[in-house]
């Protein structure tokens, strides 16, 4: 079985999110970047899958600038066999996002495609859906547990009523929720050999996917910050303070 894994570089999650001067989207200029968080625990599933012999390779994938690289050598030092990079300097919208992944499926054929719930950038949490509609597969997301047998996967997840279950054939689409894992660290040892991982190369023109940006960033801005809370002596000036200063009944 080979398991296609969609990642993407996004702004660390340990960093400061700041807002450009001019609103039109937030700061990364000499801001550390890595793999975003949802998509490692896409990489370690993949790497498990294999490791238990369920999957024979596990192949990485991530569109972006030349600078995306070093997501794919992160999954790689994980235990991903190879990988392949789809560069392209322009802002890349989900649908475009889908489309791209969706062409270098056709190509590699793998029986299961993993990837993070959404990106901790945009919150979008639309590319896994919008794949497996472009694919016409089955879907499972946000799987806090996955299992694979006979052709199936079976796919646990977390909503507000307890745990559901569902059970797809494969081909198909699955998406990472926070409990499924914890991924690991890449060795040193493991970091130099990916360094000889194939790592291949696509371009959005190679793949024939018009990526225009169809959607527009009026502007964007800091929350406003809020105020300390504070301790009262009494239920009554507890109500009080709801219902004339925070106007909340």
């Amino acid at each position: 079985m080979k398991i296609l894994v969609c990642i993407k570089r996004v702004i660390d999650y340990n960093v400061r999110i700041r807002v450009k001067a001019d609103g039109s989207g937030v700061e990364t200029a000499n801001v550390k970047m890595s793999m975003n968080p949802f998509d490692e625990i896409a990489v370690e599933e993949a790497v498990r899958l294999k490791e238990k012999g369920i999957a024979t390779e596990v192949v990485a994938v991530t569109i972006g600038i030349e600078a995306a690289l070093d997501v794919l050598r992160s999954a790689l030092a994980m235990g991903a066999d190879r990988a392949i990079h789809i560069t392209t300097d322009v802002e890349i919208q989900p649908l475009a996002a889908a489309k791209l992944l969706k062409a270098v499926i056709d190509k590699e054929a793998p029986q299961l495609v993993i990837t993070g719930k959404q990106a901790i950038d945009d919150d979008c949490n639309q590319t896994g859906q919008m794949l497996a509609a472009l694919l016409g597969w089955g879907q499972g997301t946000f799987a806090s547990k996955l299992e694979l047998d006979n052709g199936s996967a079976v796919v646990t997840r977390e909503v507000d009523g307890g745990l559901m279950t569902v059970k797809l054939k494969l081909p198909c689409v699955v998406t990472t929720d926070l409990r499924l894992n914890e991924p690991r660290y890449a060795t040193l040892p493991n970091i130099m050999k990916a360094r000889s991982k194939p790592l291949a190369k696509m371009t959005v023109a190679e793949l024939g996917v018009d990526v225009a940006p169809r959607l527009t960033i009026l502007k964007m801005e800091e929350p406003k910050k809020r105020k300390g809370g504070s301790k009262v002596a009494s239920s009554e000036i507890l109500v009080d303070k709801l219902r004339n200063e925070a106007k909340v009944i």
